[in-house]
């Protein structure tokens, strides 16, 4: 069935097209108003009496790659009410076109989304392509006049700290976590603000927190009847960072058990060398600081003699300054478990692997390939020799969780070595491994007799934390609430203030 198309079909509803015209990139629609009454805005009584005509000029959605404008005619209309304080008022258009506007009702929406998404000089840059005449200053007025929609009181919230500059300054987000939306940014994060913040909304059921205590302070005083749930990963991390601090502390140990108390530097490598030189300057650090809380001085007079930083006298007492040899991070990391498998299976040319990379976006050059193969032939050869340079506390925290079957034949010696040795080690090991199982399988009935266990174990002082923040922790286990939400929020918000930076520079 075939429709008749008409020239009205174009312009919003309630309008009559009389004459369409193209001048150069713009196309320009006459329009007058079907039927013969408007109301007064002032007392609402309809008049019939057209006192005059003007033309209104407004732009609309833009039409095949041209800019439109319409060409509105305005009837004035007399009001006969003897009480109105009008007497002449202009007919009005509704939402299709509001009193003053330069823009139709249909392309203010769409300006107003295009702002919200792009902000200020990137949407007016595009709006530019669109053949939507509008500048920054416009679009960022278009979200103030709009503001924002009427938001229902949260119930259920997610609260954490974001960085306005980097170790500076910091804010607070609040997040409804039921409509997955930010509802509220803090200036700082002192608990005293998030406290004013919560006890304004005393209708909050349940919220979601990191394990920092400024946050569960707040949370406490203000809603103490409201259900706290510590973030489920930074458990896990702070469960991991736990048995990472616990391998720190027991390096001396695990150095003794390897036989690798005195290193040759003659086998070491110029970067190698460089920090076994710095290690041996820590070491003497640590003595002098040791040899004083050993004579029972207090932290702060130590760091008054010694002249280092409370943060770095606290390290060395927890015993956290061990490492000689600190791996880094290098361009091969995201290829390891491919190389790995090449490896296995038998590939074992440095240039033909560098080749095969470059095809995987690998932009490195042939030495990293031929540096992680020599070191990974050398590792296969598992001897005296080879445990003589051990490896960092990170790197022997990872070799210790991960499967014997993913290990090479050095580092399983390696390992095996230091399972026989430190038995305490092992037990920690095991004790956070069933603390990653008992969150992932929700398992809260494990929770009290594993915080005994973890209680008289290396890991003493994570199990204190746990114990502390139990019902917070409990609730992470039972809960389907978690901070994760607030995280990718903050994400986010750092993505938009990231783009305004870069376009205030453009």
């Amino acid at each position: 069935m075939s429709t008749r198309f008409r020239p009205s079909d174009l312009v919003p509803a309630g309008f009559i097209a009389e004459r369409i015209t193209h001048i150069d990139d713009e196309t320009c629609i006459l329009l007058s108003r079907a039927g013969a009454t408007a109301s007064c805005p002032a007392c609402g009584r309809i008049s019939r009496t057209v006192r005059s005509r003007y033309c209104r000029q407004v732009a609309d959605l833009p039409l095949s790659g041209k800019r439109v404008r319409l060409l509105v005619r305005t009837r004035r209309f007399t009001c006969g009410a003897v009480l109105c304080g009008r007497q002449i008022f202009s007919e009005r258009f509704g939402d299709v076109l509001p009193p003053y506007a330069r823009r139709t009702g249909r392309l203010e929406h769409l300006v107003h989304h295009l702002a919200l998404a792009l902000g200020g000089r990137p949407a007016a840059r595009f709006a530019q392509r669109l053949m939507l005449p509008v500048s920054n200053d416009t679009l960022l007025r278009v979200i103030r006049r709009q503001g924002l929609p009427p938001s229902i009181p949260p119930s259920v919230i997610g609260i954490d700290d974001w960085a306005w500059r980097r170790n500076h300054r910091y804010g607070t987000i609040v997040c409804d976590l039921e409509r997955r939306r930010p509802i509220r940014l803090l200036p700082d994060r002192e608990p005293a603000t998030a406290e004013a913040w919560l006890r304004g909304n005393p209708q909050i059921q349940i919220i979601a927190r990191d394990r920092g205590g400024a946050y569960g302070l707040a949370a406490a005083k203000a809603l103490p009847d409201a259900v706290k749930i510590a973030d489920r990963w930074h458990l896990m991390e702070n469960a991991s960072r736990a048995f990472l601090d616990t391998v720190r502390k027991s390096m001396r140990q695990i150095r003794k058990t390897l036989g690798a108390t005195r290193i040759n530097p003659k086998r070491l490598t110029a970067a190698e060398r460089l920090q076994y030189e710095g290690y041996l300057r820590r070491e003497q650090t640590n003595a002098a600081i040791m040899a004083l809380a050993g004579d029972g001085v207090t932290i702060k007079e130590i760091v008054r003699r010694t002249d280092h930083s409370r943060g770095l006298v606290r390290q060395v007492l927890r015993g956290q300054r061990n490492d000689v040899f600190r791996s880094r991070e290098n361009s091969l990391e995201t290829y390891l478990e491919w190389l790995d498998a090449q490896w296995a299976a038998g590939k074992r040319n440095a240039t033909e692997l560098w080749r095969r990379l470059r095809t995987q976006g690998f932009r490195g050059s042939r030495r990293v390939v031929s540096e992680w193969a020599t070191r990974r032939k050398r590792a296969d050869k598992a001897d005296a020799e080879t445990l003589n340079r051990i490896p960092s506390a990170r790197t022997i925290a990872r070799l210790l969780t991960t499967s014997r079957d993913n290990l090479t034949k050095s580092e399983t010696v390696t390992i095996a070595a230091i399972e026989g040795g430190i038995p305490l080690l092992v037990k920690a090991r095991d004790i956070i491994a069933d603390f990653h199982r008992m969150i992932r399988r929700k398992a809260e009935n494990e929770l009290a007799p594993w915080i005994d266990r973890a209680r008289e174990s290396l890991v003493t002082s994570f199990g204190d934390g746990v114990a502390k923040d139990i019902k917070a922790v409990r609730a992470a286990i039972v809960s389907p609430w978690s901070n994760g939400q607030t995280e990718g929020q903050i994400t986010k918000l750092k993505l938009v203030k990231r783009q305004m930076y870069w376009s205030r520079k453009a």
